[in-house]
């Protein structure tokens, strides 16, 4: 088969969406010892950590595009990171579907 038809097929990506009480966000400022700030789609800054289980496993740079918990106390100005959108095109899709419209602005 020639190589042109290969790069015609669209490519399947498998993308996780927030679920329940997730909210996404973009990294603004890393503080060192696994917390950051990051501005939540709710439009609500909060100061997130990388919970232990994740802690090797999740490195996260500033803007980058991630999936927070919010704390059950303090929900409001505090949370844990549980998933970092790893490539552009996840990023994209979202963006594309619509997800990222609150905080288009800030990337």
């Amino acid at each position: 088969m020639p190589k042109e038809e290969f790069d015609e097929q669209p490519q399947v990506i498998r993308v996780r969406i927030p679920q329940g009480k997730e909210l996404l966000g973009i990294v603004q400022q890393r503080f060192g010892g696994s917390r950051m700030r990051i501005l939540c789609l709710d439009g609500k800054e909060r100061v997130c950590r990388i919970p232990g289980r994740l802690r090797r496993a999740l490195w996260v740079r500033e803007s980058d595009v991630v999936i927070v918990e919010p704390w059950e106390l303090g929900g409001d100005k505090k949370g844990d990171v549980v998933y970092k959108y790893k490539g552009k095109a996840e990023v994209d899709f979202l963006r594309k579907k619509g997800y990222l419209k609150n905080i288009e602005n800030e990337f």
